[in-house]
């Protein structure tokens, strides 16, 4: 298991323990987190579960794959560190993950 800590819009911080396995929107999903709405289920063809990643986590995760870095394209405000949080599996490696959530989602 690990903690994954999550920044609503408001600036709430939310502290969540996950299931490894599962990724870190259905962990948002299940729990929730303000903003993370996974609307197509985790399948990578929305962005309805776009997230900041913080900085200094962005290099201990996978690469993005084509498919998500061209829905990010249509994301609320993507950035650097955005990532679709139906992408990111949760692991050990991943305890203490910082995770901002948008203002909002774009449909």
């Amino acid at each position: 298991m690990a903690r994954l800590i999550f920044i609503e819009p408001d600036g709430t911080q939310r502290s969540i323990e996950a299931v490894n396995g599962h990724t870190v929107m259905e962990t948002a999903v299940k729990n929730g987190i303000k903003g993370i709405l996974g609307d197509c289920g985790g399948t990578c063809s929305c962005s309805t579960c776009h997230c900041y990643v913080a900085a200094e986590w962005i290099d201990r995760l996978p690469a993005k794959d084509d498919d998500e870095a061209d829905l990010l394209e249509f994301a609320w405000e993507p950035r650097e560190t955005s990532r679709l949080a139906c992408q990111i599996t949760v692991a050990d490696e991943l305890d203490g993950l910082v995770l901002r959530i948008p203002e909002q989602q774009l449909p």
